[in-house]
């Protein structure tokens, strides 16, 4: 077969391998969204809680809604008729708007026992006094608007239990009431809040709900101008999610238009740009197959951020391209450059094989994406590339553009005191610049919009939205433990709310008391004979018939025999909802969470919770906290990295010299890049320091085959012009992530684009040796 058309078919051969590959990761690949992967492991009670909040918590699937732009009757109409609409939806477990669809929250098979979820018997007897009243009362209920609401609430529950429930578990501090359903204090807005049954951070789940409310608005708002307004943590993720993918999407066209464009001028053939992306696409997806194997799950984050971290793979197949010239086969050139190249890999790999030691598992799968991919590409780009290269047409070493740049390199002054005069500056700087060093505040890595956040802060001051900074917990072994500390903690907390400590606070013992409390309450209730005679008393002085109210009997006598109402009960019903969101935990150690709002006093109701076995629980102190642990362990990781980086650098070159001109560049440039962030005043955060990663290691990369170019001067401009390019190439990616509107994204961005140009001057300037006479004179 002639040469060109095995190249052919070998190239053929590898893209149908890949795709091969591809297929059978797709059918085992599960992505996550759960951002506890990418969380140490919590220590605190504080940070254990924060962790499960994040993921499973309330205040996670909670979405805020408000509907303007018409007359307060007409947004009302619209205000149930979306509560209707998404309240029949699998996607939400609770769909409220302060309207009378509140009493569905009591299903008939537990109607029951509303005269053991009722305070109402605590502090009044159901004696034939009370009962006198109630009738006379609901005579006059029966003559007035709201009697077709009453009425077939009245044979069964003459008292009225399940509309009192209904109301006593309104938000602690409820908006206002127009036309039955909550409004803005203006009255000018619709409220209403729904949970949803996904995670917060599950961005398909939460994706449908969002989808959803959109569409089930667009169907009771046609015809009208009124506008939604959506926000909270499930609908921020959703847009995160949109605006990612969009950046994504015109950062990836950018990118790959620019460098077919900056390959094909580089080695003028539209075959350079394939040729050098089989080796990223083989290393992207050994990287998936790899998590894919030793995960159950692979995060997002994994896929999108080792994609970016392997981008250094880009190199390996230009400094082969680059270093092919005329006489030389590419396997030799393969063999020749294969040293060299094999140490950049070790080195770089050994960075991130300290985060499979880190304890968190996010860490854990970038490592093993990042090593596998970047092992992946090396091997393909030593033992298969060479197969697909064509004998090189001429040598780079000969392109007078190259030469010309190559004198006025040769020109520049060698720096030596002048670096280190440089460090102390940037060590300065890094020490004594203003403001804070380290970024704890996880709030200030949203890309949501300002007016986003201002948007949910008014709705959540709207709707009397618990405190998402501050939480009460009370610990126990079972259900009914901490359901009886809450309920022992809620006096002094009315206390505290009466004196202007507290606005208000939510437990679950509000919609679910302790089995004491319920079977205190039974133990309350007449008896089945007692019970009929007092009615029987009290209806014959009243216009209702004798037998009106006997399913009223027969459901008292069933509270009084029936077992007490435990969480299990609850299941398919809103109350579940509420419930479940304030108590966490498995059988033997149950959290019981109190939820609080217009907490003014934290220190008082710190005390106060004290003294009744309660704990206050800082949520941005933990977070806070959370972060710093998480940070320690990554620079503890870096500095392992660091001390092995340099042995396997020792190993490779074995001359303290050359050991030392390769090494100074990339820590000289570790040190350029803080100074310059902490000099414009940006607070240095996580990605900041996965960033440094991955710049330290494209600068080892320069500076060992800077190193490796010797005194030769051809070998010395094969080098540049491989390094040029590999330069160019990722100077362009990160500098468009750096003009993203993600924060993460640009910490990233301008992270490692500063690293590219410090590294490639210093390690030009430091890591490039003297070209010898004897080659001057070939030249």
């Amino acid at each position: 077969m002639p040469a060109a058309r095995r190249r052919i078919a070998l190239a053929l051969l590898w893209l149908a391998l890949l795709a091969l590959a591809g297929w059978a990761i797709s059918q085992r690949l599960q992505l996550s969204g759960d951002l506890r992967k990418f969380m140490p492991a919590a220590e605190t009670p504080a940070q254990k809680l924060l962790i499960d909040e994040l993921g499973e918590g309330p205040g996670s699937r909670l979405l805020l809604m408000s509907i303007a732009g018409a007359d307060a009757a007409t947004l009302a109409a619209q205000s149930q008729a979306l509560r209707e609409a998404l309240a029949a939806r699998p996607e939400f477990a609770l769909v409220a708007n302060g309207g009378d669809a509140s009493l569905d929250a009591i299903p008939e098979r537990l109607r029951p026992y509303r005269y053991l979820l009722t305070d109402t018997f605590d502090r009044q007897p159901l004696d034939a006094a009370f009962l006198g009243e109630e009738l006379d009362a609901r005579v006059q209920d029966l003559g007035s608007p709201a009697a077709a609401l009453i009425e077939p609430l009245l044979p069964s529950d003459p008292t009225l239990e399940t509309l009192k429930l209904a109301e006593s578990w309104q938000p602690a501090n409820a908006p206002q009431r127009l036309h039955e359903v909550w409004f803005d204090r203006a009255g000018g807005k619709a409220l209403l809040v729904a949970q949803t049954r996904a995670a917060g951070f599950d961005p398909t789940g939460q994706q449908l709900a969002v989808d959803a409310i959109h569409a089930d608005f667009a169907r009771v708002s046609a015809g009208t101008k009124s506008e939604l307004v959506l926000t909270g943590p499930g609908a921020f993720s959703v847009e995160i999610g949109g605006r990612t993918a969009a950046e994504a999407q015109w950062i990836g066209l950018v990118d790959t238009i620019g460098l077919i464009l900056l390959l094909w001028v580089a080695y003028r053939s539209w075959k350079m740009p394939i040729l050098g992306a089989l080796p990223l696409a083989t290393a992207g997806l050994a990287g998936l197959a790899a998590v894919v194997l030793g995960f159950d799950g692979v995060h997002g984050i994994t896929v999108a951020f080792g994609f970016t971290l392997i981008g250094v793979v880009q190199d390996y197949p230009i400094h082969l391209f680059s270093h092919q010239r005329p006489g030389i086969s590419p396997w030799a050139n393969a063999r020749s450059l294969w040293p060299t190249l094999a140490t950049g890999v070790v080195s770089t790999c050994i960075a991130y094989v300290t985060f499979l030691f880190s304890g968190v598992d996010g860490l854990k799968q970038l490592a093993v994406f990042t090593i596998a991919g970047l092992g992946a590409a090396a091997i393909s780009t030593r033992f298969l590339l060479p197969g697909l290269i064509d004998p090189a047409p001429r040598d780079f070493a000969d392109s007078p553009f190259l030469a010309r740049l190559w004198q006025r390199i040769a020109r520049l002054p060698r720096p030596k005191w002048s670096l280190g005069v440089l460090a102390l500056v940037a060590v300065a700087v890094i020490a004594f610049a203003p403001g804070q060093l380290w970024q704890n505040d996880l709030s200030k890595l949203t890309p949501v919009p300002a007016d986003a956040l201002a948007r949910d802060a008014v709705l959540r001051d709207e709707l009397g939205a618990p405190d998402v900074r501050y939480v009460l917990t009370l610990a126990g072994a079972s259900e009914d433990t901490v359901l009886q500390a809450s309920e022992s903690l809620r006096p002094a907390l009315d206390r505290l709310v009466a004196s202007g400590a507290l606005g208000g606070y939510d437990m679950a013992a509000r919609y679910l008391p302790s089995a004491s409390a319920q079977r205190a309450r039974q133990a309350r209730l007449p008896a089945a004979p007692q019970m009929q005679a007092l009615l029987a008393g009290v209806v014959q002085a009243s216009p209702f018939n004798a037998d009106a109210f006997d399913p009223f009997l027969a459901d008292v006598e069933l509270a009084r025999r029936a077992r007490p109402l435990v969480r299990a009960d609850l299941a398919g019903t809103p109350l579940a909802a509420s419930v479940d969101g304030l108590l966490l935990g498995t059988s033997g150690h149950l959290t019981a969470l109190v939820s609080l709002n217009g907490l003014q006093d934290p220190a008082g109701v710190a005390r106060v919770a004290a003294d009744h076995g309660a704990q206050l629980l800082d949520m941005k102190e933990a977070s806070e906290s959370l972060v710093a642990a998480y940070r320690g362990r990554v620079l503890a990781a870096l500095g392992v990295a660091a001390i092995l980086l340099t042995l396997t650098v020792w190993a490779s070159l074995r001359q303290p010299r050359r050991v030392w001109r390769v090494l100074l560049p990339m820590a000289l440039t570790t040190l350029l890049i803080l100074a310059v962030l902490r000099g414009v005043g940006v607070e240095l955060n996580l990605f900041h320091l996965v960033a440094l990663i991955l710049a330290a290691g494209l600068g080892l990369d320069y500076a060992l085959f800077f190193d490796h170019a010797g005194e030769d001067r051809a070998d010395q401009l094969r080098t540049l012009h491989a390094l040029i390019v590999c330069s160019l190439m990722t100077l362009l990616v990160f500098s468009l992530l750096a003009l993203s509107s993600i924060p993460v994204l640009r910490a990233i961005g301008t992270t490692v684009a500063l690293g590219v140009l410090l590294n490639f001057v210093l390690a030009l300037l430091v890591s490039r040796q003297a070209v010898s006479e004897e080659s001057n004179a070939v030249a």
